[in-house]
C-alpha cells in the first residue's frame, strides 16, 4: 500500500509540476494579454490542486487536509477576481489585440462612459 501511494504522489508531482510549467512557458510565449491571462490561471490552479493532493498522500494525515483544502480554495477564490482585474487594467489602457477578440462587448460600455466623462457633456 504504501508503494502504491508513493506512485500516486509522485504522478501527482510530476503532473503538477507539468502544470505549473505548462502556465510559465503560456506566459512567456503567448502574444497578448488575455492568453496571457488564460495561461496563468487555468493550468495553475489545477497544478496547485495535485501538488496538495501530492502533499496530502506523502503525509497521510487526516489533520492536514483541512489545511490544503483551505489553501486551494483560497486560490479558486482568488485566482478569477485577479485575473479579471488585470483583464480589466489591460482592456482599459489598450494592452489588448482587437483583431483577436471575436466579440467585444465592452466596447461600447466603455465608450459610454467615456462620452459621459467628457467636459463638453
Amino acid at each position: 500500500m504504501n508503494t502504491l501511494l508513493d506512485v500516486l504522489t509522485g504522478a501527482c508531482l510530476v503532473v503538477g509540476a507539468m502544470m505549473s510549467l505548462a502556465a510559465a512557458i503560456g506566459l512567456l510565449r503567448f502574444p497578448d494579454l488575455m492568453s496571457r491571462m488564460h495561461a496563468a490561471t487555468k493550468p495553475q490552479v489545477l497544478g496547485l490542486l495535485l501538488m496538495l493532493a501530492a502533499v496530502g498522500l506523502q503525509m497521510r494525515s487526516w489533520a492536514l487536509l483541512p489545511l490544503l483544502l483551505v489553501a486551494w480554495l483560497f486560490q479558486l477564490l482568488t485566482v478569477p477576481v485577479s485575473a479579471h482585474m488585470v483583464g480589466r487594467a489591460g482592456y482599459r489602457t489598450k494592452h489588448r489585440r482587437p483583431e483577436m477578440l471575436s466579440v467585444d462587448e465592452l466596447d461600447d460600455v466603455v465608450a459610454a462612459v467615456i462620452e459621459d466623462e467628457s467636459p463638453n457633456s
